[in-house]
């Protein structure tokens, strides 16, 4: 009996350490300066070989993460967009795949999950089909399918320019300690990018021109005392008015012992920065005591990497 070839791939999810964002441009999108660091909470993709041109996903959620009504497995998917990606730019003609995606990212959650999706289902398929692609063009492939997906590929720490899409890796030798807590709710983010528009209309808002340099001396010092006095996100003023039940949560947080907390991105996952991993686990325990969902996470982590080819579907080890 043939064995059917599959590819693993392991994708983190992301934080905004840093987030500025510029007033809306002529194309409907807004210019960012930001720095993002992948952190220890991972999407996998596994991908089958299948005959003909289907591309089918399914879906995993062990950690009870999906929201009502889960999310679109149509061709909308930005993993299947992506496995057509490559499939287009290796001339296949024949690139049928089975997309198996454990989700641990939260949805809609301001951490990139869909785009960790991407970023897997681009390594998963090129090793998969064997087509060759180098970093730079499935880096150019990721930037087609969203900005926030070239990082997923890249991992680590980066500051981003442009949309984020503009990546430039950025030294951060120690890893840093943070407790996130999703919550059982997502926020679209076209309406929290809405939401920061209407807030700030009649204000004169500059275009982001770089990130600031004492976030990066702090990440590269690994000085979490001088971070936490930099934290800044642009979108959490929104991201606290269309859920206000997330500025009870960050003032527990600080409460229990976060040198900080933020809003993720559009949120409306919340990241909380903790001296060192005992603190983060302090913290962690403390927050569940008190009825939230919260884990201890830690960032850097690595981008997108495929494990070797198995005959069956296979697990990163963490």
């Amino acid at each position: 009996m043939p064995q059917t070839r599959s590819v693993s791939v392991r994708t983190p999810g992301k934080i905004n350490v840093s987030l500025r964002v510029g007033p809306p441009r002529a194309d409907g999108y807004h210019s960012v300066a930001s720095v993002y660091l992948a952190v220890s909470l991972f999407e996998e993709v596994t991908a089958t070989a299948l005959a003909g041109d289907e591309i089918r996903l399914t879906l995993s959620d062990p950690d009870h993460r999906l929201p009502d009504g889960g999310i679109p497995l149509d061709g909308d998917n930005l993993a299947a967009r992506a496995a057509r990606a490559v499939a287009s730019r290796a001339g296949r003609k024949h690139a049928g795949v089975h997309l198996h995606i454990t989700k641990r990212v939260p949805v809609a959650g301001g951490m990139g999950g869909g785009s960790a999706d991407a970023a897997a289902a681009l390594v998963a398929c090129n090793e998969l089909w064997n087509t060759g692609l180098d970093p730079a063009e499935l880096a150019e492939l990721a930037a087609g399918l969203g900005a926030d997906v070239p990082f997923a590929l890249l991992g680590g720490a980066a500051a981003g320019l442009g949309v984020g899409d503009r990546l430039t890796p950025v030294p951060a030798p120690q890893p840093l300690h943070w407790v996130l807590v999703p919550a059982p709710y997502g926020l679209s983010t076209p309406e929290v990018y809405s939401a920061v528009d209407r807030l700030r209309a009649g204000t004169d808002v500059p275009e982001p021109a770089e990130v600031d340099p004492v976030i990066l001396a702090a990440l590269a010092d690994g000085n979490t005392a001088a971070l936490a006095g930099v934290l800044v996100n642009d979108l959490q003023p929104a991201a606290l008015e269309l859920a206000p039940q997330l500025a009870s949560v960050l003032e527990a947080g600080t409460r229990l012992g976060a040198l900080a907390g933020m809003v993720s991105g559009s949120g409306p996952t919340l990241a909380f920065l903790a001296t060192d991993e005992t603190a983060a686990s302090a913290l962690a325990a403390a927050l569940r005591a008190e009825g939230h969902a919260a884990l201890a996470v830690y960032g850097p982590a690595e981008g997108a990497v495929a494990a070797a080819d198995t005959t069956a579907p296979q697990t990163y080890r963490k």
